[in-house]
């Protein structure tokens, strides 16, 4: 298995952030696998799905209405709703898998692997790429 970690900043709002192309890129060249994705954080987690036409918007939408950012959170600590961001991982979870064919990412048409995030307080972001080889 070979892994690397890679940063990325996500700024203080809720993001979705896209990055296949970074995906695509670790491995490239590689032949067939797995490419597995973990984010070793509370607060984040993985999705997969169509970015670009207003569904990025509508995860973060929903996320929204099932996670409101208000005072209702046990866990208070943070900007006003910070619990919601330690609960979130339960409905996008902190990790993906993705078929590799041949050194390319066997995704949909339509699909991307995006990191998101509703924690407004940290804006720095670990994502663990690791390849398993087929």
């Amino acid at each position: 298995m070979d892994s690397e970690t890679r940063d990325y900043r996500t700024g203080g709002e809720d993001t979705v952030l896209d990055l296949t192309r970074d995906c695509a890129d670790y491995v490239s060249g590689r032949g067939d696998g797995l490419l597995h994705l973990f984010v070793p954080h509370a607060t984040a987690g993985l999705a997969i799905l169509e970015t670009g036409s207003g569904s990025d918007d509508d995860l973060l939408a929903a996320l929204g209405d099932l996670l409101p950012a208000d005072d209702r959170w046990r866990h208070r600590h943070g900007t006003p709703g910070h619990g919601r961001s330690h609960v979130m991982p339960a409905l996008v979870p902190p990790y993906a898998t993705v078929p590799v064919l041949d050194g390319s990412l066997a995704l949909g048409t339509w699909q991307s692997i995006c990191l998101v995030d509703l924690n407004v307080d940290n804006h720095d972001r670990t994502v663990r790429f690791s390849f398993l080889a087929g």
